[in-house]
């Protein structure tokens, strides 16, 4: 879809007008489990209920992605927790398997996916979309699409997206698989590929496949 024409402008604004909705909608009617999720990140691990992070948004902009705290406190000392092969891992996938930071309950947040429900809000104030890349910090970004990187960020980064919905983590980094997905989305998003990326993660959640 060319992205200066008609047809990517009125994809946008109904895309928009998706999110806009559907956020606005799922936070009344599910903030039962807000309250309920909170309180259980509360009462297993004391510590803040929220983990918020800075990464790079459309154009570069800086926005912040907030999630259910799914790790122990003060995680970010990746140094004084990880090994010397998991700290190999973490820089050069930016993530870990069986990653000794994560709580009892955060892994079950994070198998369902649930730990992510605070982005819905993002997703109503406009930082994210439902669909897009993963939203990255900028070292990322820099490190792993160079000179790409302009072209990742020329759309709003999602909840989540071609790469998250296809074994996010069975493609790597290190392979090539994850640039060549999330670039694939931006050279190719419209409302047919959309649709098959919701259809996609529906059955990967349900599958509990991918999410680590």
């Amino acid at each position: 879809m060319h992205k200066k024409g008609f047809k990517y402008k009125f994809y946008l604004f109904v895309k928009r007008s998706f999110d806009l909705i559907s956020s606005g909608l799922f936070l009344i009617v599910f903030s039962w489990l807000y309250l309920i999720l909170a309180i259980a990140v509360k009462v297993s691990d004391k510590g803040p209920v929220f983990y918020k992070h800075k990464r790079v948004g459309k154009n570069g902009k800086e926005i912040f992605i907030i999630k259910f705290r799914s790790m122990k406190v003060n995680a970010d000392k990746i140094e004084d927790i990880l090994t010397e092969k998991q700290l190999e891992e973490y820089r050069r996938e930016y993530k870990i398997d069986d990653d000794p930071r994560i709580t009892k309950l955060g892994l079950f947040l994070r198998k369902t996916s649930l730990d992510e429900l605070p982005n819905i809000w993002s997703i109503f104030k406009g930082d994210l979309s439902v669909i897009g890349p993963r939203p990255l910090i900028k070292e990322e970004i820099e490190e792993k699409y160079g000179k790409d990187a302009k072209k990742l960020l020329s759309v709003k980064p999602g909840m989540i997206g071609w790469w998250a919905a296809n074994g996010r983590s069975n493609k790597t980094y290190k392979s090539g698989e994850r640039q060549k997905m999330e670039l694939y989305y931006v050279d190719n998003c419209s409302f047919k590929l959309d649709l098959k990326i919701i259809f996609k993660t529906i059955v990967a959640v349900f599958k509990r496949e991918g999410a680590k």
